[in-house]
């Protein structure tokens, strides 16, 4: 983390307060590349799950839930069991696409 950014950070501020100083402090161009290359170069599971999802998605698939659990499940392996992605890695995949943090998923 950058010790510059630290100093501009409200003393006292929540951890979600912070995070959303983060967010203003970061160059957007650089936010969206980074965001377009964790989407890509994944482990084939949780490509096809993450594809699975996006098509259903688009689809309006009566099995949302279902292919939910499966994304979060190999975002959750490719972390924690395989080591494939970062947890900075997963947490983008799991804010974007399974808490709803994206605007445009599609």
């Amino acid at each position: 983390m950058n010790m510059g950014l630290n100093k501009l950070k409200t003393p006292g501020a929540s951890t979600e307060e912070m995070q959303v100083e983060d967010a203003v402090q970061r160059n957007p161009a650089e936010e969206e590349l980074r965001g377009k290359s964790y989407e890509h170069g994944l482990p084939e599971y949780l490509q096809q799950d993450l594809d699975a999802f996006k098509e259903g998605l688009k689809n309006g698939s009566s099995l949302m839930d279902c292919l939910w659990g499966e994304l979060y499940g190999s975002i959750n392996v490719a972390e924690i069991n395989d080591g494939i992605i970062t947890p900075e890695h997963a947490d983008y995949l799991r804010q974007k696409f399974l808490w709803g943090g994206g605007k445009n998923l599609l």
